[in-house]
């Protein structure tokens, strides 16, 4: 029963963190071109610490945020900071679905990664359906069309975000065997924020009110997500976790569509009904293969 309960809690951290994620990711697109991108990284990061610490400092628990191994946590955070950076400037050139069905290769690498380095299963219904999913993203970027105009860096930055995305993902769920969740959030954000004002300079643009006011939300939201992350990773396999992300497409495209007017064409539709099965597919078999062996016992 007690498994049972830790992972029904690791699907609501899962679905909690990737949708405050595509608040974040709203923000940032929301901000657009009035801030350079290691500026808004920067603020993102600062604002990320700050909610962690505020949050540690309620519920009594600074020691939390210390890490056990400070060269790996800062490694795994640089991941963090080059997939932050990459979506600031992905999102400058995509809209917000079709930078979600891009990002939606990253479950086929977690899995990969999972099986080499967790050795984690791979079965054949979820080769399946990664596979689907892949078709999925392929239809939805439709290259072929020459009506759908896709931006090539905004690619560019999404495969990046994928490599470092997912190797953040499947390292971390080493990593949790020794750190607190909060330890990783708490890192993601100094290294960031560090990073980010170093690469800022002194070339950083004034803020306005509305500009302070988004970067704070984008903080607030980037940091219960990561943590929601993590605690996530923590009580569940990363395979699992990961195909959560395809919750994303939904909220990410009703967002982009009732805030910026952006209607998914044909391609976009059938592609994210691809992965949308995909992901469905891997739930049902994860969940068979978890559920426990029903016992038969004999009646006389």
């Amino acid at each position: 029963m007690k498994a049972r309960v830790s992972g029904l809690a690791a699907i609501f951290f899962a679905i909690a963190g990737f949708t405050l994620w595509v608040l974040g990711d709203s923000c940032i697109k929301w901000i657009g071109h009035a801030l350079p991108p290691e500026e808004v990284v920067a603020f993102m990061g600062l604002f990320m610490a700050l909610t962690i610490t505020l949050q540690a400092i309620v519920r009594r628990n600074l020691r939390n945020l210390r890490p056990r191994s400070i060269v790996r946590q800062v490694l795994r955070a640089l991941l963090d900071m080059g997939n932050n950076i990459c979506v600031v400037v992905a999102l400058r050139h995509l809209s917000l679905t079709m930078f979600y069905i891009l990002i939606f290769a990253s479950p086929l690498m977690i899995a990969v990664l999972s099986a080499v380095f967790l050795r984690e299963r791979l079965t054949a219904k979820k080769i399946l359906a990664l596979l689907i999913g892949f078709c999925g993203v392929v239809i939805a970027v439709a290259p072929w069309s020459h009506e759908q105009h896709v931006d090539l860096i905004g690619v560019v930055c999404c495969l990046v975000c994928v490599v470092c995305f997912s190797t953040n993902m499947v390292w971390s769920r080493v990593l949790t065997r020794t750190e607190m969740p909060e330890s990783f959030a708490f890192c993601s954000g100094v290294v960031t924020a560090i990073a980010g004002m170093a690469l800022t300079s002194l070339h950083a643009r004034p803020l306005t009110l509305e500009l302070s006011v988004v970067l704070a939300l984008m903080g607030v939201f980037c940091a219960g997500g990561t943590l929601s992350f993590y605690i996530a990773v923590k009580h569940a396999s990363a395979s699992t976790v990961s195909q959560y992300h395809y919750t994303q497409l939904v909220t990410g495209a009703l967002i982009s569509y009732f805030v910026w007017h952006d209607k998914p064409a044909l391609t976009m539709w059938i592609g994210g009904a691809l992965i949308l099965g995909s992901g469905l597919l891997i739930a049902l078999t994860a969940r068979s293969a978890s559920s426990p062996p029903v016992s038969v016992e004999a009646t006389n």
